[in-house]
């Protein structure tokens, strides 16, 4: 009864997908709206994933006298380091390419090795558990700590894994970090690589996407004339380095341009320049509302208009 109550109300959109071709896309896109962004096997895997990683009492202690060790400038050992790795891999390896998240959420853009302006940004907005936060990645290179800026960062999402959510920038890869800083400063702060190696193979588990609310996806950098829908994205192997070309280097590296309709080659060397007709296109082969580019900090935010 709820099906066709929804089809009579948007019968318009309905014959628009079905002429198309997108009557399956169109009814996962009912779901989301009727279970409030999330469909019930969407729902199912959340709370499946919530029981599969738990923290004992101890670990909760040592996790809390990691952070405020890491909140007073101090960085961790070694080993430390290899632990928190470790544990971050069994979180992040369950979360899709296309992370989901609810609201209310505070978004933050590249953070580049600023420590104490992340440290300023949770005195302002608040810290977690008490503020939800979704980072789209960039956490290294260019400033001067890096290491205790991805290790609080890491550390947050071990200890809070369902109020902190981490996706992949394209400076979360081994080529672009060992020139611009990160390996140098991992060399310099542990007098040897093994912690640029714990961290390097920590990024290849970040997730590339993320839904907040069924509504708003997130990502680091832009479209890609290879994905068409969000289903695209979900299918992508992400357990790699970023690589030169293809989907997954797009999603790190487009950038959009409002001046230039369609596809372009990125003057940055890797990605596409995409206009807003390219939006229009994912949002018919999506079955979607109508999508809205908006810029954060430099990174992408594609909103869906109701």
């Amino acid at each position: 009864v709820l099906y066709v109550f929804f089809f009579q109300a948007e019968d318009g959109i309905r014959d628009f997908c079905l002429s198309r071709g997108l009557g399956d896309v169109y009814k996962r896109q009912y779901q989301r709206r009727v279970h409030g962004g999330i469909t019930k096997k969407q729902k199912n895997y959340q709370k499946k994933k919530e029981m599969s990683f738990k923290l004992t009492i101890a670990e909760i202690g040592n996790l809390d006298r990691q952070l405020e060790k890491i909140m007073e400038g101090q960085i961790l050992s070694e080993a430390e380091v290899k632990n928190l790795c470790d544990k971050a891999k069994e979180i992040l390896v369950e979360e899709s390419n296309v992370t989901l998240v609810r609201s209310p959420v505070t978004v933050c853009g590249d953070i580049h090795g600023q420590f104490w302006d992340l440290l300023e940004l949770f005195r302002i907005g608040g810290k977690p558990p008490d503020t939800n936060y979704l980072f789209l990645g960039d956490y290294v290179d260019r400033g001067f700590h890096s290491v205790e800026t991805f290790s609080l960062i890491i550390a947050l999402k071990v200890r809070y894994r369902d109020r902190v959510t981490i996706l992949r920038g394209n400076h979360e890869s081994r080529e672009l970090n060992k020139a611009y800083g990160f390996y140098d400063e991992c060399l310099r702060k542990y007098s040897n690589e093994n912690v640029w190696k714990y961290f390097t193979d920590l990024f290849f588990y970040l997730p590339l996407t993320a839904l907040i609310d069924g509504q708003i996806f997130c990502l680091h950098g832009g479209l890609s004339p290879s994905i068409d829908t969000l289903d695209n994205v979900r299918q992508l192997n992400r357990i790699q380095d970023v690589p030169h070309e293809g989907p997954m280097c797009d999603l790190l590296w487009s950038d959009p341009d409002e001046n230039k309709p369609g596809w372009g080659l990125s003057p940055r060397g890797a990605g596409y320049t995409f206009g807003p007709d390219i939006t229009c296109l994912l949002y018919t082969s999506d079955a979607a509302d109508d999508l809205l580019c908006v810029d954060l900090g430099g990174r992408r935010i594609i909103k869906k208009k109701k």
